[in-house]
């Protein structure tokens, strides 16, 4: 079987010859890490972050079978973003930077953390029409004939590719940032209406445009990181009544391409959203970060059946430590996988303190979990 085989079979609750091996990324502390011990190519730093070309020399070399990235064929986002730029330097050291976001962050170099936002451009319908409407617009400059041939490749080479279908919460949270939503929110909420339904409409138009190509996906794929450690950062209510009808719309349309298998990317404690994704046609979470609230599939079947799936779960902080450790991890996860309708996967991008020898042996163990 060829991985893109596997990934279906897995999925649809089908055997499998073996599991893959796959992951989310890596951080760029980590790529410069393992050059700096050996592990890869120097040359290799003279790649674009997270390039296809950077991600397949680090997987061939830990023996990763591929990375679960969907393809932006067509964007929905911001287009063009803002022009990234210094706003202000600070005496202790700290930089004021406006992002492409139109974002205000807090950052310093070599802080190690994500910038912390503290103003941002978008607050009412005046800097949203001026600013942010232009720049949700479809035009056919968004599509990417680069990344029609990429998809073509990648189904050549028998991985499993699929379509991003944009954000239809997450990317508004990050213009507004939660706390300007919730003004917003109070304070016009005529406005929130016309965001949702400008962001829902750009990224129902590009998955259309997409499919219009005739290029084949194995699964549809929304980002939204809108959950913490404690659960979703606004209601499942109010989220529902702001998204679910272009999710509706969107998964009707990869359904009538073929396209059963729909995941989301979102951090945090997903439990209160995951019935609302459900009932719109989204049925694979995705990477079920485990974090201090221990998420897993486990209870998420017992709830939901067999029509939920799931991608992720393991442990990234583990590749720090020792072959012992992930053996153990391994037998945590052997009993999901016997759920069926799952693939283990590291539950965000292999961190800076990863030990190369240790991910390696990772690689060679999920392999033989069936």
């Amino acid at each position: 079987m060829n991985n893109r085989e596997r990934f279906q079979a897995i999925l649809h609750g089908r055997s499998a010859d073996r599991m893959p091996a796959v992951h989310f990324g890596y951080t760029p502390e980590v790529v410069k890490k393992w050059v700096e011990e050996g592990h890869l190519p120097k040359d290799l730093l003279d790649l674009e972050d997270y390039s296809y070309e950077l991600e397949d020399v680090i997987s061939a070399k830990l023996g990763f079978d591929f990375g679960l990235h969907a393809s932006r064929v067509t964007t929905t986002e911001l287009f063009p973003f803002f022009q990234e730029q210094l706003v202000e330097t600070m005496e202790n050291g700290f930089e004021k930077w406006l992002n492409c976001d139109g974002v205000i962050v807090l950052s310093k170099q070599d802080a190690g953390s994500i910038p912390a936002e503290i103003d941002h451009l978008l607050k009412d319908r005046a800097s949203w029409e001026t600013y942010y409407l232009p720049k949700l617009v479809y035009s056919e400059e968004r599509f990417s004939q680069e990344e029609a041939e990429h998809i073509k490749a990648e189904r050549q080479r028998g991985n499993p590719v699929g379509l991003h279908c944009g954000s239809l919460f997450g990317r508004i949270r990050d213009y507004l940032g939660i706390v300007g939503f919730s003004y917003l929110l109070a304070d016009d909420e005529e406005l929130v209406q016309e965001i949702f339904h400008t962001v829902g409409s750009l990224c129902l138009k590009a998955v259309e445009r997409t499919l219009e190509t005739g290029l084949s996906f194995d699964y549809g794929h929304f980002w939204e990181d809108m959950c913490y450690k404690n659960g979703s950062l606004v209601s499942p209510k109010l989220f529902e009544t702001y998204t679910a009808d272009y999710y509706r719309k969107i998964t009707s349309l990869l359904l009538r391409h073929g396209i059963d298998l729909v995941s989301v990317d979102c951090d945090g404690k997903i439990d209160d959203l995951i019935s609302i994704w459900l009932s719109c046609g989204v049925n694979t979470m995705f990477p079920i970060e485990v974090g201090t609230w221990d998420a897993s599939i486990e209870p998420w079947r017992k709830t939901y059946g067999p029509s939920l799936r799931g991608i992720g779960g393991m442990k990234k902080q583990l590749f720090a430590l020792s072959y012992e450790d992930i053996d153990r991890e391994i037998e945590r996860l052997k009993p999901l996988v016997a759920l069926s309708g799952y693939i283990p996967c590291p539950d965000h991008r292999i961190p800076e303190d990863a030990r190369f020898e240790v991910v390696q042996y990772y690689c060679e163990k999920i392999k033989e979990i069936l």
